[in-house]
């Protein structure tokens, strides 16, 4: 009994630690090996593990079922027949795609799916990919990406993005792109990831967001129908200087109250309102977390493009919406990670 004991020990430690990570340990297009294998060579029929790494011509040991995991984490494998293994209907999808856009949307369903790349697909949706030092910030501290994983987790993630075309140039910076309404049926809505986001901060009754943005249309509208609601997704009361502190006494001394008492703040730098830029101005001095907000990367001055900021796009035909899920997840973000959210100067430590 204690050799047999001994043996599955050993057996155990033979497989990679990597096999239990959350996040798939290989890129969309290496995930895609085994699934292929099996149909190029068993018509897509299940088979076992042990099969399949024959299909492949590699042995059935640790490395491979590492393989194996990371396919079934994007979903390109399906193990409903009991030991046995198969290609999955969004990995035929990308191996023998029918129409031109089959092959593009099962890969970001993949992306979707994937655990851990999803999160971090998610958190960065509609910005800039952040300089290396925040990115593993944010991963360690917020999904548990262990710190000498960074550098894999990374190229993975960025790989993947770029297969799905999620991931464009704009000047010296990675945009983001955002499709999460496009998502498949299944995955986490998007309430339930700001309540999840929401646990994790504190925010008290009263606390208020100040909303920075020019009064006139078209971007002044933008507050009733996005930003107050957004503010108030994340549990925050949203403040604006015209439509809610505005009275007697000095305007720009009502203005400082509600920059020094918003717990964060919002920005909407389109088209560089000067008087957004002053208040801008204020805040920084304060050292509060500001949530940086355009529609275009012009108008967002270079010496805070080391802050995130979240841009929108209003052709997009879903750009309200989206833009209010992100505004509300930045928020809260900021006042969990306000390192990513307060102005550093080059002079700062």
């Amino acid at each position: 009994m204690a050799k047999k004991a001994t043996k599955k020990a050993k057996q155990a430690s033979d497989v990679p630690a990597g096999i239990g990570a959350r996040y798939p340990r290989h890129n969309v297009d290496q995930a895609l090996r085994v699934p292929r294998a099996i149909l190029d060579q068993n018509a897509g029929k299940a088979c076992t593990v042990k099969e399949a790494a024959a299909f492949v011509g590699i042995g059935a040991g640790g490395e491979f079922q590492v393989e194996v995991s990371s396919a079934t984490k994007f979903g390109f494998l399906d193990r409903s027949v009991p030991g046995k293994i198969q290609p999955t209907d969004r990995a035929r999808r990308i191996i023998r795609p029918q129409t031109e856009q089959d092959e593009v949307l099962a890969v970001r369903e993949a992306i979707l799916a994937a655990p851990g790349l999803s999160d971090v697909y998610k958190h960065y949706r509609g910005e800039n990919l952040p300089d290396e030092t925040f990115f593993r910030n944010t991963v360690v501290d917020t999904y548990g990406v262990p710190g000498e994983k960074v550098d894999e987790f990374r190229k993975i993630f960025l790989e993947s993005l770029i297969r799905g075309g999620l991931i464009e140039a704009h000047g010296d910076k990675q945009r983001i792109l955002d499709v999460t309404e496009d998502a498949p049926a299944g995955t986490e809505d998007r309430s339930d990831r700001l309540k999840k986001l929401g646990k994790t901060v504190k925010v008290d009754a009263g606390d208020t967001c100040f909303m920075m943005q020019p009064f006139a249309p078209p971007l002044g509208d933008y507050y009733e129908k996005i930003y107050k609601p957004a503010i108030e997704k994340a549990g925050l009361k949203a403040v604006r200087a015209d439509a809610d502190i505005f009275g007697t006494g000095k305007i720009m001394d009502q203005v400082w109250r509600g920059i020094q008492g918003a717990k964060v703040l919002v920005a909407e730098l389109t088209s560089r309102n000067p008087n957004v830029f002053y208040e801008l101005g204020l805040a920084h001095a304060l050292r509060k977390p500001v949530v940086l907000i355009s529609s275009n990367e012009h108008d967002v001055p270079f010496d805070l493009h080391h802050i995130r900021v979240v841009y929108y796009d209003v052709n997009d035909p879903f750009w309200g919406q989206k833009l209010i899920e992100k505004v509300a997840e930045n928020v809260l973000s900021a006042l969990q990670h306000p390192e990513e959210a307060v102005f550093t100067g080059q002079d700062a430590g």
